[in-house]
């Protein structure tokens, strides 16, 4: 049974009526009821299509955090063949909420590294709800170097509200492991490939999509801090969460009228949830594009490319 989120209720309503429609209609229905069932599908899909045109930035959150938006993984087992995870950082331990490994997109090898949050309960817990700790950014920084070494590309697919603030993360060196993790995207020879696909949390994004090509999902967003965290900073009032969305710019369009991302991907009317094969197939297609745009350059010139493109962020507002 598909959920909706607060600001899709008349969609709902429709969408309800259509179920007991379809429940009611046989061979033998009147041409009434197809006709009804006609007429609030098109009425359906143009109230999904006119609220998506006109979202709030608190409502695309909203949208970025659905639990069934697709998720890294989904990428992974879709985009990528012949998929090899690699764990552990070899210094501490495993932490599953990045994944990693080597693999093949579109034939060519690829090193692949994303935040997984995870679609059950159980699989939330497992990945820590795509919350890394120090380790999973020290895996990061190693398989980067491993893929360095080989001349393999480095494909990012982010999806974190930020990284783990516990007091473990803190005692184990949680900032040094996300500035190692930027500076290793910084270092690489390879070209390396981000797509926010979800949330763009903080530094624990920014760990491993420091690279040179960031795309970005239409309804994911991209922060330096949660609209939560910052309602409580600002405001001391946890509750303005989506006062302080309004305000941050966060949105994919924010993104790239600033410089941060280099392109949107479109999603499907309703968000990628409502078709994620859809989603994953368009990825995938700007994915094999901002490759073949960095085709053909070697280490200095990929590495220079990357620094350039941080450099210059923010600049063309003057």
């Amino acid at each position: 049974m598909r959920s909706y989120l607060d600001f899709e209720k008349p969609v709902a309503e429709i969408e309800a009526q259509l179920e007991e429609l379809r429940a009611v209609d046989s061979p033998e229905s009147t041409p009434a009821i197809r006709e009804e069932i006609t007429r609030l599908e098109a009425k359906a899909a143009q109230t999904l299509k006119d609220l998506y045109a006109n979202l709030t930035p608190w409502q695309k959150t909203q949208v970025a955090r659905h639990h069934e938006r697709p998720r890294c993984l989904n990428y992974v087992q879709t985009l990528i063949t012949d998929f090899v995870p690699l764990a552990g950082d070899r210094k501490f331990g495993e932490d599953e909420a990045i994944v990693g490994g080597f693999g093949r997109f579109r034939g060519e090898s690829i090193c692949v590294l994303g935040h997984e949050k995870g679609s059950t309960t159980e699989e939330r817990l497992k990945h820590n709800f795509g919350m890394a700790r120090p380790e999973g950014y020290r895996k990061a920084v190693r398989l980067m170097e491993m893929a360095d070494r080989f001349d393999i590309p480095v494909l990012c697919l982010v999806d974190t509200a930020g990284a783990y603030p516990g007091i473990d993360a803190e005692e184990r060196g949680q900032a040094e492991a996300i500035a190692r993790s930027t500076e290793a995207c910084l270092n690489l020879g390879v070209p390396n490939i981000a797509v926010i696909l979800g949330e763009g949390g903080s530094g624990g994004a920014v760990a491993i999509a420091t690279a040179n090509r960031v795309l970005m999902l239409e309804h994911a967003i991209y922060s330096v801090i949660s609209p939560e965290a910052a309602s409580s900073i600002l405001w001391r009032d946890g509750t303005k969460a989506q006062e302080a969305a309004n305000n941050m710019k966060i949105t994919a369009q924010d993104m790239l009228r600033f410089g941060v991302i280099d392109s949107i991907l479109k999603e499907p009317v309703g968000g990628a949830h409502r078709d994620p094969a859809a989603m994953i197939a368009t990825t995938g297609d700007a994915i094999a594009k901002a490759f073949d745009e960095l085709r053909g350059l070697d280490g200095n010139a990929v590495r220079k490319q990357r620094r350039q493109k941080f450099l210059d962020i923010g600049r063309k507002l003057g």
